[in-house]
């Protein structure tokens, strides 16, 4: 079984780490049992975060009784000391811990430093001063962001998007993480599902030995999968490396990864899945993306009022409205059966 050592935190853990943004969506009992089978079968470190509704409750509530044996990093999106403190005795009490092995900013527009006005980051040292956290972390979907964190030296892991699909930027946080001993979490591995093989995700992963995907897991075959991957890791040659580098010569460059910080629109178009349908239609083709329903999402895009607010947060520097204006212009001509 192959393992990650998460930089300095001397943290590790086998290359499966389990996402737990997608079990806000299902029950608590089909939770606990998707959760308890990843323990069961050697899965260590379990990432949520408090904006995901009850997903640190359904942890908490699966994995309690094994809490020495596991290890939890979950999110705070607090504005400031007072709501940083909110954040994490809430996060205790539904994870039922008394600690949380790394905490972690989520994706703040900045990167919280000590003295800083807000008081984050001197929140965070007296939390781990009072042992209720252990290591200190960071998320971002934003280039400039990560990388300021990274040169600081204050944090222990960052958390960012990373793939096949993924730039020679992003390439270059990952290995200047590896030379500050800095842990790197991996999220959106499937880049936001355009990924559509799972075995290909993992064998590139599993070149990298400082890099621990954070898979999102929902159901119990999505889990079988990343776990059969554990004794038998599919590696890169052959038809997958032949595979990877057409999707790569296809997808790279601008394309929406799907995050939603450019909601809401005020023109109300659910522009994280409107802005990629072209190619949701064509890698994870679904009869539900030309019903009625997603049909009426789509249309809505004729409204957009190039106010410029999803082109402005848009943490890839993507021209959104321009990709909505073409994907729409796609999605018409595949309901006009000229192209699918």
């Amino acid at each position: 079984m192959d393992t990650v050592r998460l930089g300095r935190t001397n943290i590790v853990v086998n290359k499966n780490g389990f996402g737990a943004l997608p079990i806000q969506r299902i029950s608590k009992e089909d939770a606990a049992k998707i959760l308890q089978k990843a323990y069961e079968n050697g899965v260590r470190l379990f990432d949520t975060a408090r904006m995901y509704t009850d997903s640190e409750e359904k942890i908490g509530y699966a994995l309690s009784d094994v809490r020495k044996d596991i290890f939890i990093t979950t999110k705070t999106m607090a504005k400031d000391a007072e709501g940083f403190w909110k954040d994490l005795e809430e996060s205790l009490k539904q994870l039922q811990t008394d600690y949380i092995d790394v905490y972690q900013f989520h994706n703040p527009a900045f990167c919280p430093k000590p003295g800083g006005e807000d008081g984050l980051y001197d929140a965070m040292l007296e939390a781990k001063k009072q042992g209720k956290i252990r290591f200190i972390g960071i998320t971002n979907h934003r280039l400039a962001v990560a990388q300021e964190a990274i040169d600081s030296g204050l944090y222990d892991t960052l958390q960012f998007p990373f793939s096949y699909l993924s730039s020679e930027q992003e390439l270059n946080l990952v290995e200047q993480c590896k030379e500050k001993d800095m842990g790197f979490l991996a999220m959106k591995a499937l880049a936001g599902g355009l990924i559509n093989h799972s075995e290909m995700a993992y064998a590139y992963m599993n070149q990298y030995d400082n890099v621990l995907p954070i898979w999102g897991i929902q159901r119990e075959r999505e889990l079988d999968e990343f776990l059969s991957y554990q004794d038998n890791p599919p590696k890169m040659e052959g038809e997958i490396a032949e595979r990877i580098a057409r999707d790569k010569q296809e997808l790279q460059g601008e394309f929406c990864r799907g995050c939603g910080y450019c909601m809401p629109c005020p023109a109300g178009i659910e522009i994280n899945n409107c802005a990629r349908m072209s190619l949701l239609l064509r890698r994870a083709p679904s009869a539900a993306y030309l019903g009625e329903e997603t049909q009426e999402k789509m249309k809505k895009i004729e409204g957009c009022l190039e106010c410029g607010q999803c082109k402005s947060k848009c943490p890839y520097g993507l021209n959104t409205p321009e990709l909505l204006k073409k994907n729409y212009k796609d999605y018409q001509e595949v309901m006009a059966g000229k192209a699918i």
